[in-house]
């Protein structure tokens, strides 16, 4: 897990290394660069496989054409370098030369053998070009900006705007923001002219062109399993097998792995396949809390470390630090964020970064591949769960604003309607800003997060089992909970899913309200005030104040954008 940055064109060296300063916490244990009079490349390290200064990067190829940075993990490496040994010869146990020997013999085919999270780039001495791809769920992050002679990349937007990038709001995607809660399509950011490369795809850039094409076809690869005519028996023990092998991998480190847990099916199913690793007794689990019995999961998580004794470190998350939290994470996020949930899942990696745990596991990608969230079972527009009515106040906007939003629509890839709404959720909302949220936090504190459910076979061969394998009877993640509650007690694995995790509604109207008057101040005074109907503004915290809380999500929206005003 690391940091990458690079200019292709005009630069000045000063320009990488203000862009590696920028973003050291992805990597502090080496920094280094390459420089020619083409490109410049840097790499902050963040040491987590091979350890020695011989895997740091920029790796060069052992016959000088390639140069490699990379960011993630490639979990499966040990099994790539039996079969490119007698391609290449390796002067390192690290991944990212098992990538390189690999790019360097496969070239952009190696991509389909790749099991990891990774954004990368290569450049080519001889052809003058530029070879970048990402992940295909985009665990790991990669933002480009093209001027009229020079492409500059990195992995988090602050880098782009430390080489000089201007800071420009792309109004549009604030408006689809705070009018449809979208976070924008797969290509965009909130920053005009400062791009995303979309998951599951590569980039060649030559010259002044730059060429995207899509190199992971997730609709055709499930199209291999919809129509299996698989027992529940038999899906079941294929998925364990899947899952069994998916974490085995992620157990590949040369620094100490734990995990984090809440008190859902999820983190059961996590705890239950961690347990499964030799040594699982001693395997550390972090879980957050907040001291209020409402929401937290704390008795639950406590309850199934009791049955395979875990040590487990409870963190808790009060509301005098959330102001404290919000203004390091804005920063580290560049771009709008979750809510108070992600600022205490934030203070998980700080402990664990304290108690020298470098790597932790989670458990995000289980609805999405089950059919987990409310909405799949009920006639509901809203990505957000547990809330009755929108949580979007158009009201609240100006007429000028509202009209550049223009509600998002996705790709509609399969006959079923369930399908399509899982689609989506992978590859267009939830998992991508998911892991968004995911990567900056844990980045924040220079630690690894591994997400061993958004393994692409596992993803793959749930999504495309039958519908009621997925629901039955009104029970979702059917055939999950019957494959977990064989290793967990079924009053655990049969839990019902509980979406909010913290007091957030509560605090914003009470220990937080003064944070929130001085947000919605910034925003009075700010030159984007045309973007809102200030009256409204108003109106509504006030009616909030008053209990008209069902959501607080528009309330976050402000606090959340006012931290982010320049």
């Amino acid at each position: 897990m690391c940091g990458i940055a690079g200019i292709l064109g005009s630069y000045k060296k000063e320009q990488l290394h203000t862009m590696l300063n920028t973003i050291i916490h992805r990597g502090p244990d080496a920094t280094d660069t390459y420089f020619d009079n083409q490109i410049a490349l840097g790499h902050n390290r963040l040491s987590i496989i091979d350890l020695s200064p011989a895997a740091n990067q920029p790796f060069i190829s052992n016959d000088g054409r390639f140069i490699l940075v990379f960011n993630g993990e490639i979990y499966n490496y040990l099994e790539l370098k039996t079969l490119l040994k007698e391609a290449y010869n390796f002067k390192t146990d690290s991944d990212s030369e098992v990538l390189l020997a690999a790019y360097t013999v496969w070239g952009k085919d190696c991509l389909e053998k790749l099991k990891g999270m990774f954004a990368f780039a290569v450049w080519d001495v001889h052809t003058k070009t530029l070879f970048v791809a990402r992940d295909r769920f985009g665990v790991k992050p990669f933002y480009y900006h093209q001027s009229s002679s020079t492409f500059y990349f990195a992995s988090e937007i602050k880098a782009l705007f430390a080489a000089g990038i201007a800071k420009n709001y792309h109004e549009k995607v604030w408006a689809n923001y705070f009018i449809h809660g979208s976070y924008g399509d797969i290509n965009e950011t909130f920053w005009n002219e400062i791009y995303q490369l979309p998951a599951g795809h590569y980039l060649l850039k030559s010259d002044q062109k730059i060429s995207i094409k899509k190199w992971y076809f997730f609709e055709n690869r499930v199209e291999n399993y919809l129509h299996n005519d698989l027992s529940s028996q038999e899906a079941m023990d294929r998925y364990s097998i899947l899952l069994r092998e998916s974490i085995n991998l992620r157990f590949r480190s040369d620094v100490p792995i734990g995990f984090n847990v809440s008190g859902g099916l999820d983190s059961s199913t996590l705890l239950a396949y961690v347990n499964q690793q030799e040594n699982s007794s001693n395997i550390q689990a972090y879980t957050f809390y907040t001291g209020d019995e409402r929401y937290d999961e704390l008795p639950w998580v406590q309850q199934m470390l009791s049955i395979t004794d875990n040590p487990l470190k409870e963190v808790l998350f009060s509301a005098e630090e959330v102001k404290y939290y919000h203004e390091k994470i804005s920063y580290h996020q560049d771009e709008p964020y979750g809510g108070i949930p992600t600022l205490a899942y934030t203070k998980i990696f700080e402990q664990a970064r304290k108690d020298g745990f470098v790597v932790l596991l989670d458990g995000q990608g289980m609805d999405e591949q089950w059919a987990g969230y409310d909405y799949y079972i009920k006639k509901s527009e809203s990505l957000i769960q547990g809330v009755s009515k929108s949580p979007f106040k158009k009201n609240t906007l100006s007429q000028d604003f509202l009209d550049l939003s223009k509600k998002p629509t996705y790709p509609e890839l399969f006959d079923d309607e369930i399908l399509n709404l899982q689609y989506r959720d992978l590859f267009h909302t939830k998992i991508p800003r998911a892991l968004r949220f995911n990567d900056r936090v844990s980045m924040a504190f220079s630690t690894e997060l591994r997400e061993p459910f958004l393994d692409h076979d596992l993803v793959e061969f749930a999504f495309s089992l039958p519908q009621d394998y997925k629901i039955s009877k009104g029970v979702q993640k059917y055939l999950l909970r019957k494959i977990v509650s064989k290793l967990l007690p079924a009053k655990i694995t049969y839990a019902p899913k509980r979406p909010i995790q913290t007091p957030q509604r509560e605090w914003i109207g009470n220990e937080l309200k003064s944070e929130i008057d001085n947000g919605i101040e910034r925003i009075y005074s700010s030159k984007y005030t045309h973007w809102f109907d200030l009256d409204q503004v108003q109106s509504e915290w006030k009616k909030y104040l008053e209990g008209d809380n069902d959501s607080s999500f528009h309330i976050w929206q402000w606090y959340n954008f006012s931290q982010l005003i320049d």
